[in-house]
């Protein structure tokens, strides 16, 4: 079996993405998505002029080889753009290997660890009061587990706060937008906010929270805060890449500590891992570099004991999402999947096999990832050019978002 074509394939049904769509000579091909949210054009040329050349010809069995020529050959390593359009490339080879072998991509990763993938999601309001109703229409389809986000009193906009009950895509066409944060205003509410989740819904329902990277070392003694709520994690209490900052962190909570959404490659985390400094690690198969290197990822985090909650956002397609779910199924250091649910024009542009039933997802037993790609539909919905949102302080300063 030899690779024949490569296509680079931008749609936008309610969101931009990007697929990449590898072909062989006998007739099988495979999907890998390769969405990096704002940039997307950046990694489409990457794979289109760079990448898709050189694939041309190869055995696509030959996973391994192939993700260290585009790794180690490009000699510029690393970063979003590049192990984004890397994790395109092996995701696309699994589902190739996947359908000619005739099995579910999890059975290649060495059968299924557990029946099912326990997932979260993302329930807010803009005020206190919607998202504590929220949790209780997550729980009444059935999540176990549930991220709680609200609006901050003289705050116009939060982050982590939806337009609607199911779907949440901050992404915007035209320019950034340009939101106002105070850190001290966010302080004052959340620990209220899980106080009045846990007095309605108990103590069973497990609950998340995400700070966004915008806590210094010392203002994540929000954890402490929160302990009474025995939350199931806090998610990137501060700056993702200051990994030494989280030694001083560690010191001042025992509320368990997610962090990586935003990690290109294990090297991002070595520090975290190896001085026990994080609970879950969140790097994602689209752009950690593929199942691939996530594996080599979550086998380094597993002998330091953390387990995986990769990121699930809308701002990764259906495909992604297949693929960490098989990934998932597979690995014995699991620990959550986020999930937000794609719209309904999505899910027709991506139909797939993978099932929602009980607070968990299973990926399906179709053989490859069980996703597919209808062109048809597709070309209804051109790429708009879009961006996330960045943030300001009250004086005007420029912050993260």
């Amino acid at each position: 079996m030899r690779i024949t074509d490569v296509e680079v394939l931008v749609t936008c049904p309610g969101r931009n993405f990007v697929t990449l769509r590898v072909r062989t000579d006998e007739g099988v091909h495979g999907l890998g998505d390769a969405t990096l949210n704002g940039r997307e054009l950046a990694v489409a040329s990457y794979l289109r002029d760079h990448v898709a050349p050189c694939l041309i010809g190869r055995n696509p069995f030959q996973i391994e080889d192939i993700w260290q020529f585009l790794y180690r050959g490009a000699y510029w390593r690393r970063g979003p753009v590049t192990m984004t359009a890397i994790g395109a490339v092996d995701t696309a080879l699994w589902d190739i290997k996947g359908k000619a072998l005739n099995v579910p991509v999890y059975e290649l990763l060495g059968g299924a660890s557990r029946t099912g993938v326990l997932v979260y999601g993302h329930a807010s309001g803009e005020s206190a009061g919607e998202a504590v109703d929220a949790v209780g229409r997550y729980l009444d389809m059935g999540y176990k587990a549930v991220r709680v986000q609200a609006g901050v009193p003289g705050l116009t906009g939060t982050y982590g706060v939806g337009r609607g009950e199911l779907f949440y895509e901050p992404a915007e066409a035209g320019l950034p937008a340009e939101d106002v944060w105070s850190t001290e205003k966010y302080l004052a509410t959340v620990p209220s906010l899980f106080a009045r989740v846990r007095q309605e819904y108990g103590d069973e329902v497990h609950l998340l929270h995400d700070a966004h990277h915008r806590l210094t070392p010392v203002q994540a003694g929000l954890g402490r805060d929160l302990e009474p709520y025995r939350l199931f994690w806090l998610e990137d209490v501060a700056p993702a890449e200051q990994q030494e900052a989280f030694r001083l962190i560690r010191q001042h909570t025992t509320t368990p500590l997610a962090v990586g959404e935003i990690f290109s490659t294990i090297h991002d985390a070595t520090l975290l891992l190896r001085e026990y400094l994080i609970d879950y690690l969140r790097m994602t198969v689209v752009h950690g570099g593929g199942i691939t290197h996530l594996r080599t990822a979550a086998a380094y985090a597993d002998v330091h004991q953390v387990r995986t909650g990769c990121h699930g956002a809308t701002d990764l397609s259906p495909v992604a999402m297949a693929a960490a779910l098989h990934f998932d199924l597979s690995i014995p250091n699991f620990g959550i999947q986020e999930y937000m649910r794609h719209t309904a024009e999505t899910d027709e542009v991506f139909p797939h096999a993978y099932t929602f039933s009980g607070g968990y997802l299973h990926p399906g037993d179709a053989p490859g990832l069980g996703v597919d790609y209808r062109d048809d539909l597709a070309e209804r919905y051109p790429y708009r050019r879009a961006y996330l949102p960045v943030s300001r302080l009250e004086d005007g300063t420029m912050f993260n978002w």
